[in-house]
């Protein structure tokens, strides 16, 4: 089955954001924020702007009716900078016009007094300031210190993890409507319709039932517009509030990219020790996360860091902390992975480092430790592991030694392209670490012409969640997929729900779905029975539009049905309620069971580096993944090739550049490089995990949202691989990502010196 969305997209009638029809006397908003990254805000002169063509009023935090606050976990974020600015790209004012034309001209006309303050970018520098947004966080297991003396090899380092910019084909924005009663209805481009209306109720001092969140979908969204959706929703709803007219504002590129925040940067310092058998016997880490100037969903990205820190591997002794350190950038939030993989790149890092000094490959001490059923994770979950039957499968089907041995040979009869394999497994565990927010519900309708309204919480942006979502109505009632409508999420006909995010959303609003959906069901068969003269509902089924009775087939079909139902005023509704199961977590002692469960994998992955040039290809990704039963191979193996191919972005080409005062400069897309058709891998190979372990998921269909994304990591060591083969004396510095300026500067830099040190 397709995509449900498929048609509608490819013929343009899908409708966006922008593609919302404009009521009369709209105005349009544009942000004038801060041209310097810290500093005190002494005066604000909008009286040029004022006198602009079109403006109809100019908004700064003294003007909200509400709390001038829009922190979610933490309340340290003001929606206008008031008496500092905190991070280049901080909105200080909003300018209201008929045009947005003239919005953008009269926001040019705003000046501001700033007097500058130190600036820090730098995480460590941050740290050493004890500058942080929440205390650290710390999960044991064993006793490292200890382990450590009684290990045969002992290897410490540093690792440097850039971020990476959402870039989501359809940019932040809203448009908020006046309703009756003082209320507003918002459109809002967001993955949390509840957080928004949240946000807009505390900006405006409105109750939550005054404010109404619509969302039909996103072009688009990674992460990106969890949290920061919030701040342009909560301006329109004050533009709304204080002129009683619709509002809207959309982002330009240039915009989006200067005042969001990106996935976090990390830098972090590790020690790893082995025995003599190359098992990992004692891990050590200290992360340092680049906050930004406030809290956004920082703290629960250190924590996700830290759940990943050991990523497929079983340690013993594992001492890990992680700091949240407050920098003058724009607050760093949500991306696909949401911490974990950050995490993940440093523990192959230590593992690779191990592998160059012992001069033996990665895949040794990687296959070595690879976590096994019954052994614990450093947050005190107990593994039910595929990591070694992905490993196998892959190796079985790929041939890892044969893929080496290829690219060795190759290597001896090119001196100036070399090639790299490296070999990737993934853990990655599903559900949200907050364990309130692992719940959902689904409102089913089944209307007298037979045909079936759903709506959940889930946020449709692209990864096919609807399709799902429809796909389990389809299947409970027996019918064709056509009859099966999934509307938009809107927050009052779905209250307070959890962002479509950690993979999640698949899971829960369709566990919801299920349930609603096999209520109305039963309440069907209990009509049915005596019409088809069956002796209970139990020996009742509905199969292909039509009522069963012991499995033999009768002339009672699902219209006749439904409206028997609703003529004996049998209720065709349903509002059912999903709370995971089995998952908690006490953070007091750092240990529980967080994750209903994990996604398992492991990639083989191959790369070419031109030795002249510095440039590369990203040869073939051979992956075998577990998905579990697949609903939809179409929308599982779409999600899977992009989180692929957006991981070796993140990990070879795109990187983010602050300059010393906090200023962006890789703020387009001339300078800021995404892989394109050519950056992506030759070849996607995906195997499908086989295995006959069932698992939470909606129809054991397990997430594949996030942890694809995490073979890009092999990529960053294929071409490191390559690199070696090229210059052995060289062991380049673990400091994703490794773009071609790196990889030229490592092909050489040793040699470089070596020449000057002869001369």
């Amino acid at each position: 089955m397709k995509n449900v969305d498929s048609n509608s997209h490819v013929r343009g009638e899908s409708i966006y954001l922008d593609d919302i029809s404009l009521i009369e006397g709209t105005l349009y908003a544009c942000v004038y924020d801060s041209p310097i990254a810290h500093g005190k805000l002494k005066n604000l002169d909008t009286t040029e702007a004022e006198k602009s063509a079109g403006v109809i009023k100019i908004i700064t935090a003294k003007d909200l009716i509400g709390e001038n606050q829009i922190g979610g976990v933490i309340p340290d974020e003001p929606l206008f900078a008031d008496a500092e600015v905190h991070f280049q790209g901080m909105p200080i004012a909003l300018v209201l016009a008929e045009t947005e034309e003239q919005a953008r001209t009269a926001a040019k006309r705003i000046t501001a007094e700033i007097e500058p303050l130190e600036i820090v970018t730098d995480p460590r520098v941050a740290f050493a300031k004890n500058n942080l947004i929440v205390p650290p966080k710390h999960f044991k297991l064993g006793d490292a210190e200890s382990a450590f003396s009684k290990c045969e090899y002992v290897y410490e380092g540093r690792a440097d993890v850039n971020g990476q910019e959402h870039l989501y084909i359809e940019t932040q924005g809203a448009y908020c409507v006046p309703t009756e009663q003082d209320g507003m209805r918002v459109f809002s481009s967001t993955q949390g319709p509840t957080a928004v209306q949240r946000c807009v109720s505390r900006v405006t001092a409105l109750p939550m039932n005054l404010v109404e969140v619509d969302v039909t979908r996103l072009g688009g969204g990674f992460g990106g517009k969890e949290d920061q959706a919030n701040a342009w929703a909560a301006m329109c709803a004050v533009g709304t509030q204080l002129t009683k007219r619709p509002v809207k504002y959309a982002l330009h590129r240039m915009e989006d990219m200067r005042m969001t925040g990106k996935r976090h940067p990390y830098s972090a310092d590790y020690r790893i020790g082995l025995s003599k058998d190359l098992k990992i016997v004692a891990y050590e880490v200290v992360f340092y996360q680049n906050a930004g100037a406030s809290a956004d969903l920082s703290p629960p990205v250190l924590e996700r860091t830290l759940f990943h820190c050991t990523n497929s591997y079983f340690v013993p002794n594992v001492n890990a902390t992680a700091y949240s350190c407050r920098t003058n950038l724009p607050p760093n939030t949500a991306f696909r992975g949401f911490g974990g993989p950050q995490g993940m790149f440093v523990i192959e890092s230590a593992i690779a480092h191990a592998a160059e000094k012992l001069n033996v490959p990665a895949s040794e001490i990687q296959r070595a430790n690879l976590i096994a059923d019954g052994d614990e994770f450093p947050y005190g979950q107990i593994a039910e592991s595929e990591a070694a039957t992905s490993w196998t499968q892959a190796h079985e089907k790929f041939d890892f030694a044969r893929l080496q041995k290829e690219a060795d040979e190759f290597n001896k009869q090119n001196k100036f392209v070399k090639k790299g394999v490296a070999i990737q497994p993934v853990c990655f565990g599903i559900s949200f670490t907050k364990t309130p927010m692992n719940q959902a519900r689904s409102l089913v309708h089944v209307y007298t012409d037979g045909s079936v309204a759903v709506s959940t919480g889930a946020v449709e942006m692209g990864q096919g969640v609807n399709t799902k979502i429809a796909q389990v109505a389809s299947k409970i009632f027996s019918l064709p997929i056509e009859r099966i409508r999934v509307h938009s999420t809107n927050t009052l006909r779905i209250a307070n729900t959890s962002p479509t995010a950690a993979s999640a959303a698949a899971d829960l609003n369709g566990h919801a779905t299920q349930i609603a959906c096999e209520t109305i069901l039963q309440r069907l068969k209990e009509v049915a029975a005596p019409l088809v003269e069956a002796s209970s509902a139990d020996d009742v089924s509905i199969e292909n539009g039509f009522v069963f009775r012991g499995g033999e087939p009768t002339d009672l079909d699902w219209l006749v049905l439904v409206n028997e139902a609703h003529f004996n005023r049998v209720s065709l509704s349903e509002h059912a309620h999903y709370a995971t199961p089995g998952i908690h977590f006490d953070w007091s002692v750092a240990k529980g069971h967080p994750f209903a469960y994990h996604v398992y994998g492991t990639a083989a992955v191959g790369a070419t580096v031109d030795c002249l040039r510095g440039i590369y290809t990203v040869d073939y990704v051979k992956t075998c993944h577990d998905f579990g039963s697949s609903m939809n191979k179409s929308v599982d193996y779409g999600q899977i090739e992009g989180g692929i191919v957006q991981g070796i972005g993140w990990m070879t080409l795109e990187e983010i550049v602050y300059d010393e005062r906090g200023r962006l400069r890789s703020n387009a897309l001339s300078t800021y490089k995404i892989p394109d058709i050519y950056s992506a891998p030759k070849t996607i190979d995906i195997l499908p995990l086989q295995t006959s372990r069932e698992n939470s998921a909606i129809f054991n269909s397990k997430a594949v949202g996030e942890p694809p994304l995490m073979y890009g990591i092999g990529a960053y060591f294929a071409i490191r691989n390559a690199v070696l083969s090229f210059n052995a004396e060289n062991s380049p510095a673990f400091d994703a990502p490794f773009t071609p300026e790196k990889v030229l500067l490592n092909l050489y830099s040793e040699k470089v010196k070596q020449m000057k040190a002869r001369r």
